[in-house]
């Protein structure tokens, strides 16, 4: 018979102690406050807890599909596995059956064919989203148009309330006028200074500063503490500043520069807004990795908020991932061996299927015309090649054949008229596991001619290295930057049409890795970036005269104002070099105009203006007649000057004006004191104590200000 066991009591740990099998109860005393969260403690295993949905949300239907019989059966699963399978793998299907009968009825009398549906089950939710996005409305052949929908939609619609009232129409703000700035009477344009913050807490809260450019000092825009956690950004036409925050990203515009929208994306780092202003691209990279089927990019709308397409994946390609058409009607992306084309406003694929190209590496818009230019890697005895599409007929107007080739860049002239692609080859090539090695490099840059009959190709061959390039904004010459370390040279090529490019210009043995175009072109800065002996060099193109030569401080960016007056040459503080930051303001010869040292300096930028809306023939017909016009502003900017003279004068004026009060009134009352001096000092005048010079010693001290040490060189 077995022995019964004592009893214990479960409240302490004395069963334990005597060798019970009871284990001890680990509840919680009384009055005791958990102030740890569950997702604090556990937040990853929390976003893997099954929910009631799953699986659910992972599941399409798809209507309007073709009856087929038996025979054709198998083949039209197979076509639909192909078209749906891209957006994801797919975990099961199901496939109803259709009427066959009715089809043959329906064909002897003239009705429409009766459709078939079908389940699709996808791996995650994400994937299934997708293809609803991509495939509602997709025209399947030319008597069936698929209609794709989420499993879950059906029981939103079904249950839609029946006391349904119309969403009230929300009240319009006002932004005020977003274009104020373009109508200061004396076309001074703005700058925006970002000044690094002092991190608290682990967040960093960067000052934003906006000026205006005025002549002869500027004056405060706008001065917000915190206004970012990065950095900030102007629209392409200057319209709106968009500022980033830990929530999401905020756009601001109008004369105070009040809030105009948010668009909440965590995490974000980066945005590009479309060329018009319509939409607004936020990229959060480490959404991807943080988090399971998380919007990675958003595209919204910028005058709604509305969020017009989102992306959970993204194909690893350089900044921006979403490149736009120059009118904002489409949008691009590469993926695998595809390019895919998006219409707005419907934000869906363009004749519903992306543009296969085996080996594509990049690709880039013309900035006036809808055509895309891409170029595919060699592969074996397939040589590289350069293509230009048309959209949205999607027909090739042009394709170059290049062999030898390491790595291709493309750069588009401003106007569209050209198109340089600069084309890295090899004599010998090391293939490895993971790697290529390249040997033997040099260069070509092949010049198409967009706008004459067959768009031709030139090349300039370039043996040494290339350090940088750029086109003329407005005109037909480009600048290249070429050497070995200590033999640097710089280029300036002129085309024409029907000839190939002319070597107009050669300076040799100039130390630059960096040029900057004034927008109206013909003025051009060479400079030498982020090395403490770097020059800056302005020039004239129409006849290559070297109007300046500066040599500033470590110089580690420069950029031209819209008008191209003035250039900024900037010393910022994200270097970690120098202490002493800030900008020099130059007009366009290079000629010093001011110099501004500011604590914590981060970035200047130019607030941008629209394009110009005058004709080629009236600022041809402007720039003929400049001698008839600049009269008349000569006189405004003395007259500018001289006012700000007399403001200067008549403000020192008051200031001595004041102090000499202020003496007076002293003197005054120092004089009245006198008797009480006296009384305090048995009746002995002190005041004169001090005129007897013999009872004066003078004193000097000398005070280390600087101390240079000078090498001398032996």
């Amino acid at each position: 018979m077995a022995k019964k066991k004592d009893s214990v009591d479960h409240g302490s740990t004395e069963g334990v102690k005597n060798g019970g099998d009871v284990d001890p109860d680990f509840s919680d005393p009384e009055g005791y406050v958990d102030d740890i969260t569950d997702e604090e403690l556990c937040g990853d295993l929390l976003r893997k807890k099954p929910r009631e949905t799953d699986g659910v949300e992972s599941i399409i239907v798809v209507d309007g599909l073709p009856v087929v019989g038996e025979d054709r059966l198998d083949k039209l699963k197979g076509v639909l596995r192909k078209i749906f399978g891209k957006f994801g793998n797919i975990s099961s299907e199901y496939f109803a059956p259709g009427d066959i009968e009715g089809v043959t009825a329906a064909q002897a009398s003239g009705n429409p064919l009766p459709t078939t549906y079908m389940f699709i089950e996808y791996e995650n939710s994400a994937a299934a989203l997708e293809a609803v996005k991509t495939m509602d409305s997709y025209k399947f052949d030319k008597s069936h148009t698929l209609l794709v929908n989420l499993f879950t939609d059906f029981d939103k619609y079904e249950n839609i309330p029946e006391n349904w009232v119309t969403p009230q129409p929300q009240p319009y703000k006002d932004p005020g006028n977003l274009w104020y700035h373009l109508l200061e009477p004396d076309s001074f344009d703005q700058y925006l200074i970002l000044k690094i913050g002092v991190s608290k807490g682990g967040t960093a809260a960067n000052d934003l500063l906006v000026m205006l450019n005025a002549s002869p000092e500027p004056t405060e825009v706008l001065n917000r503490a915190g206004g970012t956690e990065t950095i900030a950004k102007w629209s392409p036409s200057g319209t709106y500043l968009a500022s980033f925050h830990g929530k999401g990203v905020a756009i601001w515009g109008g004369k105070d520069f009040e809030k105009i929208n948010r668009y909440a994306h965590p995490h974000a780092e980066l945005i590009d807004f479309s060329p018009n202003e319509r939409y607004l691209v936020t990229f959060a990279p480490r959404a991807e990795r943080m988090y399971d089927n998380s919007e990675v990019l958003i595209i919204w709308e910028i005058r709604t908020g509305a969020k017009k397409r989102t992306f959970s994946e993204i194909y690893k390609s350089p900044w921006p991932v979403i490149k736009w058409s120059h009118d904002d009607k489409y949008f691009a992306k590469m993926g695998p061996d595809t390019i895919s084309v998006y219409e707005t406003p419907s934000f869906r694929l363009q004749d519903n299927r992306s543009v296969k190209i085996a080996g594509v590496r990049d690709f880039s818009w013309s900035p006036s015309d809808n055509i895309l230019a891409y170029w595919v890697a060699e592969d074996k005895d397939v040589p590289a090649r350069v293509t230009l599409l048309e959209i949205p007929s999607r027909n090739e107007i042009r394709a170059k054949n290049l062999f030898n080739v390491a790595e291709c860049r493309m750069h588009w002239q401003k106007s569209g008229d050209f198109l340089c692609v600069k084309v890295d080859r090899y004599s010998k090539v090391k293939k490895e596991k993971h790697d290529t090695k390249y040997s033997g490099l040099y260069y070509n840059f092949e010049i198409f001619h967009m706008r004459e009959k067959q768009i031709p190709v030139d090349s300039v061959e370039i043996k040494e290295p290339i350090i940088a390039f750029a086109w003329e904004p407005i005109g037909s010459k480009f600048t290249i930057i070429h050497g070995e370390q200590n033999n640097v040279n710089t280029s300036f090529y002129g085309v024409k049409k029907g000839d190939t490019p002319t070597l107009l210009k050669k300076f040799e043995r100039k130390r630059f890795n960096a040029l900057f175009w004034a927008p109206q072109g013909q003025f051009i800065v060479l400079a030498l970036l982020k090395s403490a002996e770097g020059p800056l060099e302005f020039i004239d193109t129409s006849d290559f005269t070297i109007m300046s030569t500066l040599m500033p401080e470590m110089t580690t960016d420069v950029e031209w104002d819209p008008t191209g007056r003035f250039v900024s040459a900037c010393v910022s503080a994200w270097s970690g070099k120098v202490s002493d930051t800030g900008f020099t303001l130059l007009n366009f010869q290079g000629r010093v105009l001011r110099k501004e040292r500011i604590d914590r300096f981060g970035n200047l930028f130019w607030r941008p203006r629209p394009p110009c809306l005058l004709s080629n023939a009236q600022i041809k017909d402007i720039k003929k007649n400049l001698k008839k016009y600049s009269p008349q502003f000569e006189t405004k900017d003395r007259l500018r000057l001289s006012k700000a003279s007399k403001e200067m004068l008549q403000k020192r004026q008051d200031i001595l004006d004041a102090w000499s009060d202020y003496r007076r009134k002293k003197e005054d009352d120092y004089s009245q004191q006198k008797k009480q001096r006296m009384l305090l000092r048995n009746n002995v005048d002190t005041d004169e104590l001090d005129s007897d010079k013999s009872q004066m010693h003078e004193e000097t001290i000398d005070v280390l200000i600087r101390e240079d040490i000078v090498p001398i060189e032996e």
